[in-house]
């Protein structure tokens, strides 16, 4: 049985396509997942949220990353790395939802260290249920490490 989570989670969406992210949020809104949705549109603005730089000096460590993998500026498999290879960022759990079903993103991804690879459904409906579904394991399934 799956059982709510204690408490609200944040979770960074690093994405750069409006589109991608507007379906992001109505999944959020539609499955009435009271999470903090923090949203950055490339990998620099994701360090800076992470690392707490420019804009973003204020930002709350997230509990779940959900990241794109084609975005300007650094790629999300650069940021991926960087992520994974950093002891203050490597225990936080990342998703890779990405439109790239190539097998050579996949293997790289997880090798990388992604928690889970992810393909973006072009359909809004299938959309909404992966993100769903992404919630559903990630914030009441499986227990995320909390900020220490």
């Amino acid at each position: 049985m799956i059982t709510p989570a204690a408490s609200p989670i944040d979770v960074l969406l690093v994405e750069d396509d409006p589109g991608d992210e507007l379906m992001t949020r109505e999944a959020f809104e539609d499955n009435k997942i009271g999470n903090t949705l923090h949203v950055v549109r490339d990998g620099e603005e994701a360090l800076d949220f992470l690392y707490r730089r420019g804009d973003h000096t204020e930002a709350p460590q997230p509990d779940l990353i959900l990241l794109d993998l084609n975005l300007p500026k650094y790629d999300g498999r650069q940021v991926l790395e960087k992520i994974k290879s950093d002891p203050e960022l490597a225990h936080i759990p990342v998703v890779v939802l990405t439109t790239s079903a190539a097998e050579e993103d996949i293997l790289r991804s997880y090798k990388l260290h992604a928690n889970a690879y992810v393909t973006k459904p072009v359909d809004l409906d299938q959309f909404i249920a992966a993100v769903r579904q992404i919630d559903e394991f990630f914030v009441q399934v499986v227990r995320l490490p909390r900020h220490f």
